[in-house]
């Protein structure tokens, strides 16, 4: 999970910068790009039996100041999307109860998040020059409980 996760996230964003770097600004204020990368809730509030997972989450989140801030000099932003529960087609297989249960454990709105919605907040980011090295938490304000 941590090979995949965290030094995979790396590997691509480390090749993703490098070709980035070698291309034309695209404004005036010298920016080439922006890399968002994906984390999850886990990686502020891992569930027990998650450790891996939620280390490999939480260390995606806690790169991207970092690399922010190293590939400022090369006018590319750095920015990750930690989602919570993503209706995607992983869920597909569960019961209508178990869905139920989780749309409840979301407080507003009670519902799964969209794809859709992760991709507005990718454009958001993307269109939006000033928003540098942060972690955006799209949840519907979930805080996962321990189970």
């Amino acid at each position: 999970v941590i090979t995949v996760n965290l030094l995979g996230t790396f590997n691509v964003m480390r090749l993703a910068a490098d070709a980035i770097a070698k291309t034309d600004t695209v404004d005036e204020s010298g920016q080439r790009g922006v890399i968002i990368n994906t984390a999850s809730v886990a990686a502020f509030e891992g569930q027990i039996g998650q450790i891996a997972y939620s280390a490999s989450k939480g260390g995606v989140h806690g790169m991207t100041v970092p690399a922010a801030r190293d590939l400022a000099q090369f006018g590319i932003r750095v920015n990750t999307i930690a989602p919570g529960i993503i209706d995607t087609p992983m869920l597909a297989g569960v019961t209508d109860e178990y869905r139920k249960g989780l749309e409840a454990g979301v407080p507003f709105p009670s519902r799964l998040g969209q794809p859709a919605e992760y991709a507005q907040l990718a454009q958001m980011i993307v269109e939006h020059d000033y928003l540098n090295g942060e972690t955006f938490r799209m949840d519907g304000a979930l805080r996962m409980s321990p189970r």
